[in-house]
């Protein structure tokens, strides 16, 4: 976990997650054994201050993003989900296991970070730097607001055609002028939204180089060293950045578009692994420029889960 230093040597990986309820504490009410379950990546005590205010993801409860960073994650055949009556939701049945572990933090993340913290509008020209899972839900919800079009930029051309199947109206090699691009699509002003969502350096600046004035750049993107913010050029034009860590409060309304088949998470899914093929897992998603992946889930046959009898 070189851009995430705080992961501890031996700790579990893993922070997205579908799966069966086989044992509840005390204190849970929401859920119980034999139910089917998303496990958000987002732990919320629901009492903290910023849970109060919905900032679920800065939770001071002992919450927060901690499976596979702070404590054991999900990459295991269990998991113990502290706060479980906020941190799982019980699934539908129209809602396939693949389909919902997308939601855990794929799609709220592109939706909450990217598409509200860019304030996308109806008309708006949206760009999307990284055309990977993230990116890829960056454009998905934000075709939800009917932009005028939407631009994605990768290296990858297998990224850039999956942009196009998720519904980006333009595709940008990020060795080709992608701002020229920009530029000409919009008479010169600039993108109105640019959603960073690869956590490089060259990109974030190349971001705020798209953007208009008055525009926003909402990064995603997890960066592991310094990008420099040129505000010797920014401070005049009343750019707005923005960073977060998602919340997963939007998993909810997540779920009923899911389930109601208005979101294209079945496409998202390229590969799929048992447990046991892991690190043949980690290998395919590493080398995606070569195989074609987009997301990749691990996954076995469940086990029999006996509820206990009501009281």
């Amino acid at each position: 976990m070189r851009d995430v230093p705080e992961v501890r040597p031996g700790t579990v990986l893993g922070h997205e997650a579908v799966g069966e309820i086989v044992e509840v504490g005390t204190a849970v009410r929401g859920v119980r054994p034999g139910d089917r379950v998303l496990v958000s990546c987002i732990t919320a005590c629901g009492r903290s201050r910023y849970c109060r205010e919905g900032v679920y993801g800065q939770c001071l409860g002992g919450g927060g993003w901690i499976l596979g960073h702070m404590i054991d994650g999900t990459h295991a055949e269990y998991v113990r989900v502290p706060h479980a009556d906020l941190s799982v939701h019980p699934l539908p049945g129209a809602v396939t296991d693949q389909d919902a572990v997308l939601l855990a933090d794929i799609f709220p993340t592109a939706y909450e970070v990217g598409v509200l913290n860019g304030c996308v509008r109806p008309g708006d020209t949206v760009v999307v730097v990284g055309a990977g899972p993230i990116g890829l839900a960056a454009v998905a919800t934000a075709r939800l607001f009917a932009p005028e079009r939407i631009v994605a930029v990768d290296l990858a051309g297998a990224r850039l055609e999956a942009a196009r199947e998720f519904g980006a109206d333009a595709v940008a090699d990020a060795r080709e002028s992608p701002e020229q691009l920009v530029a000409d699509l919009t008479g010169g002003l600039g993108a109105d939204v640019v959603i960073e969502a690869v956590g490089v350096p060259e990109t974030f600046e190349m971001c705020t180089r798209m953007v208009r004035p008055g525009g926003h750049v909402a990064n995603v993107g997890v960066h592991g060293k310094p990008a420099a913010l040129h505000l010797e050029e920014l401070w005049i034009k009343n750019i707005t950045i923005t960073t977060g860590l998602v919340d997963t409060r939007s998993t909810p309304t997540m779920l009923r578009m899911a389930a109601s088949g208005r979101l294209p998470t079945a496409r998202m899914v390229t590969h799929t692994f048992p447990m046991e093929r892991m690190e043949e897992a980690y290998e395919v998603f590493a080398g995606a420029a070569d195989t074609g992946a987009l997301k990749v889930v691990l996954g076995g046959p469940r086990r029999d889960v006996v509820a206990p009898e009501p009281v």
